[in-house]
């Protein structure tokens, strides 16, 4: 669910304390995204798939693999048009799961404290 080479690249690239704020912003972000993300689903599929696109960037990115891939698939279908598959208590389900997964484990992968 966690790819968590890339969160070591990711420290070694930047450093505990910066990944300790990378990684406090990024779940603030996220967190905020996936409130708004029931009103955005109520919008045309550009929105949606914009939407998916910036949670499946932020997912990649803080090494949430499962969480990116699946917003992969979901922003694919909005592009197609296909929005009635997409359901954002899918999408917050993963993410929680992810996040939580991630906050339990992140101190045996990484020097950061958060």
């Amino acid at each position: 669910m966690i790819n968590w080479q890339q969160i070591k690249q990711l420290e070694e690239d930047v450093g505990a304390e910066d990944l300790a704020e990378v990684v406090t912003l990024f779940l603030a972000e996220v967190d905020e995204a996936i409130e708004e993300l029931d009103a955005v689903t109520q919008k045309g599929p550009s929105e949606i798939a914009n939407a998916l696109h910036f949670l499946k960037g932020s997912a990649f990115n803080l090494g949430f693999q499962r969480f990116g891939e699946f917003c992969s698939e979901r922003e694919a279908l909005a592009h197609s048009g296909e929005t009635g598959s997409i359901l954002s208590t899918e999408v917050e389900e993963l993410y929680l799961a992810s996040k939580e997964q991630f906050l339990a484990n992140v101190s045996d992968h990484c020097s950061v404290q958060l």
